[in-house]
């Protein structure tokens, strides 16, 4: 490290130099550059007793160990990254050079467990850069990434590794390996195939060169993403634009403004802004102005336009398949998914197409009839839709999330999601406040198991704010797996963009924040329960398409009345949510869901067509879209608006061919939640235990079909998600 120093000054030393020979005309650059270089070693020197370690290269001293945020500042990352990297290299050579014959222990399982400082530092660094960046954070992602990707190159495209893990894969049938350990070597036996251990010459060199290019396009996409939603603002100075507004999001607006030292109101990108005035905002031109805001992010003609970074990602992605074999991007991807060909998942879509675009084309028209009673002129635009949609369903259930919010005030929501898991595995949560925080919003909780046990210390983050992307999510600052025999337990975090408390109001939840509540705590129970032995094979080895079901799974606890009676308070009276409300959620659960379905299945539909071209894509990206999107559209396009170039998912994030995985996951969760209702009690124990010890214990440690009949007894059919839904053929 101090090395490091040592040579950013002498770097700034030259500069210094080159700086003065110019202005002075000196010929003495020799001499200077001496005498700076002698004055940098002794400022060094002499600060060596006053500096620091570096925080993220020393044991942690923490509760848990967990990451001591309140030491560690952005300059501390990039040589952090350095060392941990060179230490990795070593290891890797350690491994490559060992003269005993290739086993699984000293070849497989050392493999996985290479890097173990290096994967906390990343743990730590990539997830503070998705919800608490900067430019500085930015510009060390970019430095960082060529050199992890150039590391991950040196292990996959190591000749003598790659023939160690060769001859241990050739002798499989007879290691007698348990599951577990058999999905350990064969995803490892697949990483070395796809990271280009078979490639030779030019082909290995420009595989390299584009794995590089795509890990730096990645973070540009994210970055112009999320400068586009930063740098939009819609200021309102008359107060009978907000007509149709509620009480809250007017205040809410009225807060953010005076937060920017402006008069009136100023409505964000943020959803717990916009979603509002698009579904309550009298004012048609609003609509429309944030309407076309967010339809346009990234795709202005400006600095943060995505529109090349789509192109050359695709591209690069399409090139790199073609140099592994396969004809597309998505045949490459897919290979170790439940759904692993495209044609299994295209038929999938298609499928689920057929059943919901008749309920899909019946709603548009329903809304459209209704609008135009109520007075619209001409064709119902995109902006129209949550606005009209909105006031359809009060009329037909006289049901409304303005209704329904003093009910889900955040605090009650957490204790009914926590009190949800205590009921179901027996696990409780204690608040503590010894574990360092990355922002001052965030809280801390250690959670304990069913037998008093530590099982996983958890973080939520549940506000937006301009540093934090969009969405919501949940990550790992460090997974579970077992370190020298001992259970190394998960740091899990929950990052959400929920509405604010105001002045005068709590965060009061829509119904939609609250299944979103739900969904990224069932992935955090999926990381809190993993009893795996390696990291590889935990829950950061699940298949994309299976990873989802734990989430969905949650989110059907919010239409029942079980549930909602045992937390859901009108958070001024302390009154129970009335049974009628829940009647009209019940009734309302399918509106719409033709229209929701198919718009869904839009969105896999794009993702599928970027990642099934046989040669890059020159034209519009608007027009490519369009035509991927055809069959399930009802609505005319919009001029200048593009969805790829804020598709995250899958351009900044690990979505690419796989966005499908929502709707497959919506297979699964809907036939598991069926199991408990079959039992007559949707706390079932018997049917809680086996999902907790089938499904979000075992991570990625056996095949996911396997493990799901291993819970279910059987299949999963599609009859319950369209029963479910209202879409029954």
């Amino acid at each position: 490290y101090k090395l490091y120093e040592l040579y950013k000054l002498y770097k700034v030393s030259k500069l210094i130099c080159n700086f003065v020979t110019e202005i002075s005309n000196t010929k003495s650059i020799k001499t200077m550059r001496k005498t700076t270089f002698m004055a940098a070693i002794i400022l060094l020197v002499a600060s060596c007793g006053k500096t620091e370690q570096n925080p993220l290269l020393s044991s942690f001293d923490t509760p848990h160990q967990t990451p001591p945020f309140d030491k560690i500042k952005a300059e501390h990352y990039e040589p952090a990254f350095d060392a941990a990297i060179e230490e990795a290299k070593k290891e890797v050579e350690q491994i490559a050079s060992s003269k005993e014959n290739p086993t699984f222990e000293n070849t497989i399982v050392a493999l996985d467990n290479i890097g173990e400082k290096m994967n906390a530092i990343s743990g730590i660094f990539f997830n503070l850069n998705a919800c608490l960046t900067d430019s500085l954070m930015q510009d060390i992602a970019q430095n960082v990434s060529p050199k992890l990707t150039s590391f991950s190159h040196a292990i996959y495209m190591n000749p003598q590794l790659f023939e160690r893990v060769k001859q241990v894969h050739e002798q499989k049938a007879t290691l007698n390996l348990n599951p577990e350990q058999t999905m350990l070597l064969e995803n490892t036996w697949k990483a070395f195939i796809d990271g280009g251990a078979n490639l030779e010459g030019a082909d290995r060199e420009r595989f390299k060169e584009i794995s590089i290019e795509l890990g730096k396009l990645s973070l540009t996409f994210d970055k112009n993403e999320l400068a586009e939603t930063n740098a939009f603002e819609l200021h309102v100075t008359d107060e009978k634009d907000l007509s149709g507004l509620p009480e809250g999001a007017k205040e809410m607006a009225a807060m953010t403004a005076k937060q920017r030292g402006k008069e009136g109101w100023i409505f964000t990108l943020h959803y717990p802004s916009m979603g509002p005035l698009m579904k309550y905002a009298d004012n048609r031109t609003l609509r429309e102005k944030m309407y076309r805001a967010n339809s346009t992010r990234a795709y202005k003609d400006n600095e943060y336009n995505n529109e090349e970074v789509v192109k050359k990602i695709t591209a690069l992605r399409l090139e790199k398949a073609k140099l592994m074999g396969y004809p597309t991007y998505a045949n490459y991807a897919l290979t170790d998914r439940m759904a692993n060909t495209p044609e299994i998942v295209n038929n999938f879509i298609a499928e689920l197409h057929e059943a919901s675009y008749p309920y899909a084309l019946k709603d548009k028209k329903e809304v459209e009839d209704f609008a135009h009673k109520a007075g619209l002129k001409g064709e119902l635009q995109r902006w129209d839709w949550s606005y009209y949609s909105n006031k359809l369903m009060q009329e037909k259930y006289a049901l409304d999330d303005e209704m329904l919010k003093p009910y889900f005030k955040l605090e009650n929501v957490q204790k009914g999601v926590f009190d949800l898991a205590t009921r179901l595995y027996g696990i409780t949560f204690k608040e503590v406040n010894n574990i360092p925080l990355y922002h001052p919003e965030v809280k801390t909780y250690e959670v304990y198991d069913n037998d008093g046990s530590f099982l996983a210390v958890l973080y939520t983050d549940f506000f937006p704010r301009e540093s934090k992307g969009g969405g919501a999510w949940m990550t790992q600052f460090r997974g579970q797996k077992m370190v020298h025999g001992k259970d190394q337990r998960p740091l899990v975090s929950l990052v959400m963009n929920f509405t604010k408390p105001t002045d005068t109001k709590p965060s009061l939840l829509t119904f939609n924040e609250v299944t979103t509540f739900l969904h990224e705590f069932g992935h955090a129970l999926h990381g809190m329960f993993s009893k795996c032995t390696y990291g590889s094979t935990s829950m950061d080895g699940v298949s994309r398409d299976f990873v989802e079901l734990p989430s969905q799974f949650m989110e059907n606890f919010a239409l029942e009345k079980e549930w909602l009676d045992t937390w859901a308070v009108h958070y001024q009276t302390g009154e129970k949510i009335p049974q009628e409300y829940i009647t009209k959620i019940h009734e309302a659960a399918n509106f719409q869901s033709g229209y929701q379905n198919d718009r869904q299945l839009s969105f896999g539909l794009v993702d599928m067509a970027w990642h099934s071209v046989t040669s890059p894509v020159n034209g519009s990206i608007q027009a490519f879209e369009n035509q991927a999107m055809a069959p399930t559209e009802s609505f005319p396009p919009v001029d200048s608006s593009c969805f790829s170039t804020g598709f995250g998912h899958i351009f900044g994030g690990g979505y690419a061919a796989g966005y499908y995985s929502y709707k497959w996951a919506e297979v699964l969760d809907a036939d598991a939640f069926a199991a408990f209702k079959e039992t007559g009690d949707i706390f079932n124990p018997e049917k809680a235990k086996a999902f907790r010890e089938n499904i979000l214990s075992r991570g990625g440690s056996d095949d996911p079909m396997k493990l799901y009949k291993q819970f279910r007894g059987k299949e999963p059919g599609i009859e319950p998600l369209l029963e479910r839904k209202g879409l029954k053929k």
